[in-house]
This record gives structure tokens, C-alpha cells and sequence, in this order.
């Protein structure tokens, strides 16, 4: 077989066998190989979370007319390690009166969440961690555990207004999950599967960006809602709330939280782009080799990044209880009913050609979308007159 082909396979069998060639029991050198790609890929990822705070900051810097960091080496690049040490040299505090295990717990548990997603994210045609049958329940599941670790940080604080924090920003995850659950639904529905590389497969002749992009737009919108970032951040705004969950954290404890914000960030995109942009997939650049697949699905994923920075920093911050209206009032039905008539088309255009299927669904997504849009605007017109009258005499009744 060769490297170029299969680089994994190749190096974990190589690994195998200097380990068995050692002595070691060949059941143990497999679990040893598998747990040093595991730590390899945390130690990726970690330093791709630092690359993200450089461009966070740099990309924020542009849309406001700064700079951003441009001192501590080229165009600012070491000043996120400068944060780091800032972060593990300040005082580690613990309130009194915190349940300590679960306070300590509680950032672990969060950047817990963020990293075992990867797990089933295929990166390329031959390089994923677990190819999962249910690869799409494995992130409904582990995605929980995000919304576990922020209740579980304001409580544990022994602070009334962490806990309200951790309250609120709960109530948005769990309420904005539900919208964002179903439509990973969609992605299943077209590629027939819940394994993350089936769905990407599916995806050779047409990406189901084309087919459901309403779909598209409302998983892209519940995932910054479940990420906690603007417009939906209020829930831990710093100059309205002085933060929230985490008010009571400081150093590495704080920067387990952000960083976990970041990489979650990132990991959306990534998972955005399996979903519905075809993933590693690209004019069969992918087949050439996985060291072709793998710049192809970090550029969609950063692509998706880049449009969750672009609204964070954009838009303006909603009250909470605006969040839930529009969760629960539009965005939820409207994802029930997209995920209905999706079911429907499937099944009436399952035997039709691509284009055909394509422009069924397609269309079916725009009907939809001007149907929730005309009566979103009804109702809002309706609230309005209701709060501020009629605007002259002549629409006055008589």
C-alpha cells in the first residue's frame, strides 16, 4: 500500500510494529498506537485553537479599523502564546464554598465536548478517527455534554449570579439545539445514512447546499445561537452581564472556556461543510491524495468560521427573551415543516433524474422560506400596529 494513499494506515502499522518488535503484546501496542493518535490529533487541534485566536483578533481588528496584534513577532503571530502565559501565570482562585470537583470539572468537560466531535470527522477519505454508522447521533450526543459543563460551572461557583448564567445560557442551548437537530435530519435524508463519510459521498455530483439551502442558513444560525456568540450572546454579554457562567473563573480555567469557544467555532464550520458542502470533496482533488483532501476541508471550514466572525461582529446583541421568541415562534416550526417537505419530496422524486431531484428540492426550500417570510411579516406588522397605532388619519378606522 502506499504512504501517499493511506498515511495512517501505513504509519499505525509501522508503529505496531516496532512496538511488538519490542516485546510489547500486540494488543497492547494497538491500544498504545490508537491512543498516540488520539493525543496527536488534540495537540493539532490545540495549535490550531491558538492559530484561531490570531485570526480572531486580526479579522475583528479589520471590520473595526485597528491593527490588531502586530508587535510580538510577524504580524502579531506570537502574541497569542503571550496570552497563554498570562493565562497560566495568574492566580488560580476557587470560591468559597464551590463544590470543588465539579467547579474544576467543569472547563475540562467543555473542551471535552469540542474535542471528541473530531472523533467522526473525516478530514479526508481515509483519515477519520471512528467511522461511526451513526456518526450523526455521535455529535447530537456529544454536543451535550457542552450544555452539561455550563450548568455545571454555575452552579458549582457558589455565586447566585453564575448560576443565573449558567441558566440562561443554558436555556438558549437547549432551545436553539432543537431547530439545529433537525436539520441535521436533511443531510440524512438525502445521502440515506447517518455515517458522516456516507454523507460526504453522497455529495460527488451535487452538494445539498443546492438542494436545502434554507436548511443550510437555519443550521448556520441555531449553531452561532448554540455557540453563545453576537447577535446571541447576551446570555454572556460582558458590558451588559459581566459575563456569566464563568464569572468566577480565572487563568487557564477562563481560557479553557474561550478556547473551547474557538475550536467549537471552528468545528461548526467543519461540520457545516460535511453537511452541506460536500466536505473534503472537490472536483476529485480528494482521490489524488489525502494530503489534497485535507487543505480542501480546513478552507471550508474556516470559510464557515469566517462567516460566524463575520456575523458576530456585525450585529448587534438581542435580549434573551427575543432569542426564545424567535427560537421557539419561527425557527423551530419552520425547521419542522422544512424537514417535513423535505421527507415528502425525497420520497416523491426518489426515482426522478439529479436535476430534476435537485430542482425539486430546491424550490421546495425557496416556497417555504417565502411562505415563513410572509408570515413572519404579517405577524411582526400585526405586533407593531398593535404597540404603535396607525401612523396617520387615513389608516385610522372609522
Amino acid at each position: 500500500m502506499n504512504f501517499w494513499n493511506d498515511p495512517l494506515k501505513i504509519a499505525a502499522d509501522w508503529m505496531e510494529g516496532i512496538f511488538v518488535g519490542w516485546g510489547m503484546d500486540a494488543v497492547l501496542a494497538h491500544v498504545l498506537v490508537a491512543f498516540l493518535g488520539v493525543f496527536l490529533l488534540i495537540a493539532i487541534l490545540m495549535v490550531v485553537d491558538i492559530f484561531l485566536v490570531w485570526v480572531e483578533r486580526k479579522v475583528v481588528a479589520r471590520f473595526q479599523d485597528r491593527l490588531g496584534p502586530n508587535r510580538l513577532g510577524p504580524f502579531g503571530l506570537i502574541q497569542p502564546f503571550a496570552d497563554i502565559i498570562k493565562l497560566i501565570i495568574k492566580e488560580d482562585t476557587t470560591p468559597g464554598g464551590a463544590d470543588k470537583v465539579v467547579y474544576n470539572l467543569a472547563p475540562i468537560l467543555s473542551m471535552m465536548s469540542v474535542l471528541i466531535l473530531w472523533a467522526v470527522v473525516p478530514i479526508a477519505p481515509v483519515m477519520l478517527g471512528v467511522d461511526l454508522n451513526v456518526g450523526v447521533l455521535f455529535l447530537i450526543a456529544a454536543g451535550a455534554i457542552g450544555t452539561l459543563s455550563i450548568i455545571m460551572a454555575g452552579w458549582s461557583s457558589n455565586n447566585k449570579f453564575a448560576l443565573i448564567g449558567g441558566f440562561r445560557q443554558v436555556a438558549v442551548m437547549v432551545a436553539f439545539e432543537v431547530p439545529m437537530l433537525t436539520m441535521l435530519l436533511v443531510p440524512t435524508i438525502f445521502a440515506s445514512s447517518m455515517n458522516m463519510n456516507d454523507i460526504i459521498q453522497g455529495q460527488g455530483n451535487l452538494w445539498y447546499f443546492a438542494l436545502s439551502p434554507l436548511g443550510a442558513l437555519i443550521f448556520l444560525v441555531a449553531a452561532i445561537a448554540e455557540l453563545g456568540r453576537a447577535p446571541f450572546d447576551l446570555a454572556e454579554g460582558e458590558s451588559e452581564l459581566v459575563s456569566g457562567f464563568n464569572i468566577e473563573y480565572s487563568g487557564m480555567k477562563f481560557g479553557m472556556f474561550y478556547a473551547g469557544e474557538l475550536l467549537h467555532a471552528m468545528t461548526f464550520g467543519g461540520i457545516w461543510a460535511i453537511l452541506f458542502f460536500g466536505g473534503y470533496r472537490f472536483f476529485g482533488l480528494e482521490q489524488v491524495s489525502p494530503f489534497l483532501a485535507i487543505p480542501i476541508f480546513l478552507f471550508k471550514a474556516l470559510i464557515g468560521y469566517w462567516i460566524i466572525m463575520w456575523v458576530r461582529y456585525t450585529m448587534m446583541r438581542i435580549r434573551i427573551d427575543q432569542m426564545l421568541v424567535f427560537n421557539w415562534v419561527f425557527l423551530t416550526p419552520l425547521s419542522f415543516v422544512l424537514l417535513m417537505v423535505t421527507a415528502l419530496m425525497n420520497a416523491l422524486l426518489k426515482d426522478a433524474s439529479l436535476w430534476i431531484y435537485g430542482l425539486g428540492m430546491f424550490l421546495s426550500n425557496v416556497v417555504v422560506g417565502w411562505i415563513a417570510l410572509e408570515i413572519a411579516r404579517s405577524v411582526s406588522r400585526k405586533q407593531r400596529e398593535s404597540v404603535e397605532g396607525p401612523k396617520n388619519l387615513a389608516e385610522a378606522p372609522h
